[in-house]
C-alpha cells in the first residue's frame, strides 16, 4: 500500500498543519535529532524536529542552516523552555523562518509563544494536565503534544493511553493534537487516530535509523534491550523537583542518583538557588547523553529510550520505518 487512504483521512488535519506527507513527527532527541536524521525524516514524508537542547544560539543557527541544505521539506525546532537564552534561540528561528517551534520541558515563559507567532511560526506545546492544555491553547499555542510516561527522555507520570482518553474527547474536535510515548507500531498509530488524534510523535523508533549519527554501541544497546530495561530515574530529594528521565538501566543511572545528592547538598548550603540547581541537573543529562550517543559510552552515559525499545531490533533506513508504520496503520484501519 502506498496511498494509505484511511490513515491519511484521519491524519488530514495533522498533515495540513505540518505541511508533511504523513502526520508523523520525530521526537526531538538531544544529540540524535540533528541535521542528518531530521532531514532524512522530512525527506521521507514525516516531520523532522531539531533538538536544540543545550545548544548556544550560534550552534542552533549552524544546525538549521545545515539542515536546510539537506532538505527542502518543512522541519521544526524543539526549544527547552528553561534554556537561559530562550529568546535568543527564538530569534535564530525567526531569522531562518522556521515553520514550527516546539516548546518543551515546562510552561512556556511569558512572551515566548508571542515571539514565535510574531515571525509566523507555528507553536507546539506539551501539557501534563487537561486544564493546562486548554490554557496553553487559549493563550496562542497552535497544537498540543500529549506524551505519556512510556516515552524516552524527560517524562511525566501518566501513561499515554490514559492521557489520550482524557485529552482527545475534550480537545480533538477543535485542535491539532499529537500523541506520543510508547508508540512502536502502526497499529497503535491507527488506534490513536481513531480516538481523534491528528497525528503521532515517535522518538525511540527512529533513534537507530541508518541515518541516525548515534554510535554503533548506542544502537546495539537498543537492539539488546526490552521494555522493562527502559526505567525512569528516581527522585531522591523532594525539595529538588527533578523531571524523571527514562533510559536503559546502567551505571549512569546510579551516577545520576549521586549527582542529585550533590546538587541537593549545594542547595542546602545555599551555594545555588533552585533555578541554578535545575540547570545543573539539565547539564548533567546533556553531558551523559552525549557520552552515550556520540562517544558510545553505554556504561556510564545516558541511553535515553522509551518502553517501545523492544520493538527496535535492527538498523533500517527512515523511509523503510515510515513505510512500515503507515502500512501497519492502514492494515489496522481497513480491518
Amino acid at each position: 500500500m502506498t496511498s494509505f487512504p484511511h490513515s491519511r483521512r484521519l491524519m488530514q488535519r495533522g498533515i495540513d498543519f505540518l505541511g508533511a506527507e504523513h502526520a508523523i513527527l520525530c521526537g526531538a532527541m538531544s544529540w540524535v535529532s540533528e541535521r542528518n536524521l531530521v532531514s532524512a525524516i522530512s525527506n521521507a514524508g514525516g516531520f523532522g524536529v531539531i533538538a536544540c537542547g543545550a545548544m548556544t544560539p550560534e550552534l542552533l543557527d549552524a544546525e538549521i542552516a545545515a539542515t536546510k541544505t539537506l532538505t527542502a521539506k518543512p522541519f521544526g525546532v524543539n526549544l527547552i523552555t528553561m534554556h537561559p537564552m530562550l529568546f535568543d534561540l527564538i530569534a535564530v528561528c525567526a531569522r531562518h523562518q522556521v515553520s514550527h517551534v516546539v516548546l518543551a520541558g515546562g510552561i512556556p515563559p511569558k512572551g515566548s509563544v508571542e515571539a514565535i507567532k510574531a515571525f509566523g511560526g507555528k507553536v507546539l506545546v506539551f501539557a501534563p494536565t487537561l486544564a493546562l492544555a486548554k490554557k496553553l491553547l487559549r493563550s496562542g499555542a497552535d497544537a498540543l503534544v500529549i506524551e505519556g510516561s512510556e516515552a524516552g527522555g524527560h517524562i511525566g507520570p501518566v501513561a499515554t493511553s490514559v492521557l489520550a482518553q482524557e485529552f482527545l474527547p475534550e480537545l480533538a474536535a477543535d485542535h491539532v493534537v499529537f500523541v506520543a510515548g510508547g508508540i512502536g507500531k502502526g497499529d497503535m498509530i491507527a488506534a490513536y487516530l481513531e480516538m481523534g488524534a491528528s497525528g503521532v510523535q515517535l522518538g525511540t523508533r527512529f533513534a537507530c535509523a541508518s541515518e541516525s549519527i548515534a554510535h554503533p554501541d548506542f544502537k546495539k544497546a537498543f537492539f539488546r534491550a526490552n521494555a522493562r530495561d527502559a526505567v525512569a530515574s528516581v527522585q531522591i530529594d523532594p525539595r529538588l523537583p527533578v523531571i524523571p528521565v527514562r533510559a536503559l538501566k546502567n551505571k549512569g543511572t546510579e551516577e545520576f542518583t549521586a549527582k542529585q545528592r550533590e546538587v541537593a547538598n549545594k542547595l542546602d548550603a545555599g551555594e545555588v538557588d533552585m533555578a541554578a540547581a535545575q540547570l545543573e541537573i539539565e547539564h548533567f543529562w546533556a553531558g551523559a547523553l552525549r557520552r552515550a550517543v556520540i562517544d558510545g559510552d553505554v556504561e556510564s552515559g545516558s541511553i535515553m529510550a522509551g518502553q517501545s525499545v523492544g520493538m527496535v531490533t535492527s538498523e533500517e533506513p527512515v523511509t523503510a520505518i515510515i513505510a512500515q508504520l503507515m502500512d501497519e496503520s492502514e492494515m489496522a484501519l481497513s480491518r
